[in-house]
C-alpha cells in the first residue's frame, strides 16, 4: 500500500504542476499581471500548500520537528535540489528585479526565522510578523508589476478566466493530496526502516511537498516561462517562512531543540545565499547548468551529512 502510495501520489502531482502552469500562465495575461509575480504568488502558493497542510497537522499533533523540518528541509530541497536539477535540464535567465529585491527577500524571511528560533520556540507574536510581512509581500508583488500591455506573446489560444481559476484551484488541491500520498508512503517506508523523525522531516517529508514546486518549475522551464520557474521557487521560500511558520506558529506556537537544528538553519540560508552569488557572476543574470550542477552537488552532500 505505501508503495501504491508513493506511486500514486507522484502521478497526481506532475498532472497537477502542469495544470497550475497553464492556469497561471492565462491569469498572467488576463490581469496584465508579469509572470514572474504570478510565479512569485499564486504558483508559489499553490505549490507550497502542501507544506501548509503538513506543518499545520505536525504541529497540532504534537510533532513540532516534524513542522520544522518540513518548512527548512523543502526550503533547502527548493533550491539546492529544483534549482538545480531544474538548470541542469533548462538554464534559467532571471530577471533584474529577482536579483535587486525577490532573492534579497528570501535571504531576510531566512535570517529572521533562523533568529526566531534559537531560544527554542516560535511564538504567536513572531508568527504575527511572519503573517504581516507575507501579506505586505503579496501586495508590493502586485502593485509593481501591472502592466499596460501583455507581458508576453501568447503561444496558445487564452483560456476563459473562468476555466483559468478553476486550473489554479484544482492544481492546488490535487498538489496538496499528491504530496500527502507520496508522504504518507515515503513515511511509512522510513518508519518500517528506523529513520529518525527529524531526518524524515528534512529529508522525505520535505522532498514530497517540495515535489509541487518540482512539477511546476519543471513544466514551466519547458514551456520557456522561466520567469514562472524561478519565481515559483524564490516565492515557495518566502511563503513556506513567512505564511506557513507564520500562521502555523499564530494558530499554534511551535516549540524545538534548535541543537538539533541548527546545522539545518545554516544549510537553509547557507544554500540561498550560494544561489545568489552564483546568479551575480553572471552577465545577464541566468541559472546555467555549472550553477545548477554546483547546487544539486550541495544538496546530495547534505543529505549524505544527515545519513
Amino acid at each position: 500500500m505505501d508503495y501504491i502510495k508513493l506511486l500514486g501520489g507522484l502521478v497526481l502531482l506532475i498532472l497537477s504542476g502542469d495544470y497550475l502552469v497553464r492556469g497561471g500562465k492565462a491569469l498572467a495575461a488576463v490581469f496584465r499581471i508579469s509572470p514572474l509575480v504570478v510565479g512569485m504568488t499564486i504558483v508559489a502558493f499553490g505549490t507550497s500548500s502542501p507544506e501548509f497542510v503538513v506543518s499545520l497537522q505536525a504541529s497540532l499533533m504534537g510533532n513540532p520537528d516534524i513542522a520544522i523540518g518540513n518548512v527548512v528541509g523543502s526550503n533547502i530541497a527548493n533550491v539546492a535540489l529544483i534549482l538545480g536539477l531544474t538548470s541542469m535540464i533548462f538554464p534559467l535567465a532571471v530577471s533584474k528585479v529577482s536579483i535587486r529585491v525577490d532573492i534579497p527577500i528570501m535571504l531576510l524571511a531566512s535570517a529572521l526565522f533562523t533568529l526566531a528560533a534559537i531560544n527554542g520556540k516560535i511564538g504567536r507574536i513572531e508568527g504575527a510578523v511572519g503573517a504581516v510581512m507575507i501579506i505586505l509581500f503579496c501586495i508590493m508583488q502586485i502593485r509593481s508589476s501591472k502592466m499596460p500591455e501583455l507581458p508576453h506573446e501568447v503561444d496558445e489560444k487564452l483560456l476563459p478566466i473562468w476555466l483559468s481559476i478553476i486550473y489554479v484551484v484544482a492544481s492546488c488541491i490535487g498538489l496538496t493530496y499528491g504530496a500527502q500520498f507520496l508522504i504518507e508512503g515515503a513515511s511509512g517506508i522510513a518508519l518500517k526502516l528506523g529513520v529518525s523523525q527529524r531526518v524524515i522531516g528534512v529529508t522525505i517529508v520535505a522532498f514530497g511537498t517540495s515535489l509541487p514546486e518540482l512539477a511546476a518549475s519543471v513544466i514551466a522551464a519547458m514551456k520557456k516561462e522561466s520567469d514562472i520557474a524561478i519565481g515559483n521557487i524564490v516565492g515557495s521560500n518566502i511563503f513556506n517562512i513567512f505564511c506557513i511558520i507564520g500562521f502555523t506558529s499564530v494558530i499554534c506556537p511551535i516549540n524545538l531543540s534548535w541543537d538539533s537544528f541548527r546545522s539545518d538553519f545554516i544549510w537553509m540560508s547557507g544554500i540561498a545565499l550560494m544561489l545568489f552569488l552564483l546568479l551575480l557572476l553572471t552577465r545577464p543574470y541566468k541559472l546555467r547548468r555549472i550553477s545548477g550542477s554546483i547546487l544539486l552537488c550541495s544538496y546530495i552532500l547534505y543529505v549524505y551529512m544527515l545519513l
